[in-house]
C-alpha cells in the first residue's frame, strides 16, 4: 500500500475509524476519503455501489456499525442485525464489483460464544450458543466474516475480518444507555461527581471479566496488517480472521474502581484519608445482567506477527475521560 493509494474508510468519525485516519495520516498517506452519514447511508446498497463506482477506493476499511452496550442490545435487537448484515454485506459486494485490492473487516470478539475456553482461541467460533444479550449483533458480525471468507474462496478477493476485543478511547460515545461499559461508567460517575452525587448504580454485579485495546494501539495493529499481511495469512479452519486485544483481562469491578480514580484523581490526591467509597460509592444492581462471564481473546497468533499493545489501561482511561471533558465543552 503505497502513500498516494486510495483508501476508504467506512465509520471514520467512529471510535475505531477515527483512530485508523489518525494512524493513516501520521504515517504519510494523503489519499484518504470519508463519507458521513448524511452522506452516504450504507444501509443503502445503491448508494454504496454508486460512491465506490465514483470513487474506485483500492483499500478499504470498513469500522462502521450500530453498537452498542447490553441494554441498547435487549432493546433494539432487530436493528442491530438488520444494520450491520445490511452495512457489511454492501461494503463486502462493492468492494468485489468495483476491484478492491484489499479489505478489512472490523468485527468484534462478541462472536465468539458465551462459554468458550478462556482464553479464547479463533478455532472457538461457531462452536456453541452465543451469549444472549448481544447476540443480534454477534449473529451480524458472524454474518460478515462467513461472507468475506465465502468472497475470497469462490471470486479470490483479499478480505480479512479483524475480531478485536472492548475498544475505547478518543472518539468514543459517552451514552449511557447505548455505549459501551467503559464510556458510559465515564459519564456515569463524571456526572455524580458534578451534581455531588455520593454513589453509581451499575449494572450486574461486577464479577464479569472483559479485555480493553486503546483505539490507537489497534488503529496500528490494523495498519500493519493492511500493509503486510494477506487474507489467506490468516486463515484457519474457519475462515480468514484474526483475534487482536491486549492480552490482559479485568473484571468489571476493577474496572470501575479504575475510571472512578481516573474521574476523582484530583480530588483522591488532595484529601486526606479519603477513600474512594467516601467520595462516590458504587451500587451493583443485580436485577440486570452480567452479559458474558469472561471474555479474553487469545492473541498469540497476532503477538507472533510483532503486533502488541503498548498503551497501559489506567493511562488510556485518562486519555479518554479528557477526550469526554474536551468534547462536553464543545
Amino acid at each position: 500500500m503505497d502513500k498516494t493509494d486510495k483508501i476508504y474508510v467506512a465509520g471514520h468519525s467512529g471510535l475505531i475509524g477515527s483512530a485508523i485516519v489518525r494512524s493513516l495520516q501520521s504515517n504519510g498517506h494523503t489519499n484518504i476519503i470519508v463519507q458521513t452519514h448524511k452522506e452516504l447511508d450504507l444501509v443503502d446498497q445503491k448508494a454504496v455501489y454508486a460512491f465506490f463506482e465514483n470513487e474506485r477506493p483500492e483499500y478499504v476499511f470498513f469500522a462502521a456499525g450500530r453498537v452498542g452496550g447490553i441494554w441498547a442490545n435487549l432493546t433494539y435487537p432487530a436493528d442491530f442485525i438488520y444494520q450491520n448484515v445490511m452495512m457489511g454485506f454492501n461494503i463486502v459486494q462493492a468492494s468485489y464489483k468495483f476491484s478492491a485490492k484489499k479489505l478489512i473487516n472490523l468485527s468484534a470478539g462478541a462472536v465468539y460464544p458465551r462459554l468458550a475456553e478462556q482464553p479464547i482461541k479463533e478455532e472457538a467460533i461457531l462452536t456453541g450458543p452465543l451469549e444472549p444479550s448481544n447476540e443480534a449483533y454477534a449473529i451480524a458480525k458472524l454474518s460478515v466474516i462467513k461472507l468475506c471468507s465465502s468472497y475470497n474462496k469462490q471470486y479470490g478477493t483479499n478480505f480479512m475480518s479483524v475480531l478485536p476485543c472492548n475498544i475505547y478511547g478518543p472518539g468514543d460515545k459517552y451514552d449511557i444507555e447505548n455505549s459501551s461499559v467503559l464510556p458510559a461508567m465515564i459519564r456515569k460517575f463524571h456526572e455524580a461527581k458534578v451534581t455531588g452525587r455520593n454513589e453509581v448504580s451499575l449494572m450486574g454485579d461486577g464479577s464479569p471479566c472483559r479485555e480493553f485495546l486503546f483505539n490507537d494501539d489497534l488503529a496500528i495493529m490494523l495498519l500493519f496488517l493492511m500493509k503486510n499481511k494477506n487474507a489467506i495469512d490468516l486463515r484457519n479452519t474457519l475462515g480468514d480472521f484474526i483475534s487482536v486485544g491486549s492480552g490482559k483481562d479485568i473484571s468489571i469491578k476493577e474496572l470501575a474502581e479504575t475510571v472512578r480514580t481516573v474521574v476523582y484523581e484530583k480530588e483522591l490526591q488532595t484529601g486526606i484519608n479519603f477513600s474512594p467509597d467516601k467520595i462516590c460509592r458504587i451500587v451493583w444492581d443485580t436485577s440486570k445482567p452480567n452479559g458474558m462471564p469472561r471474555r479474553l481473546l487469545d492473541t498469540s497468533r497476532l503477538s507472533a506477527l510483532g503486533c502488541n499493545a503498548t498503551t497501559i489501561l489506567f493511562e488510556g482511561i485518562k486519555k479518554a475521560y479528557a477526550d469526554f471533558l474536551e468534547r462536553q465543552e464543545e
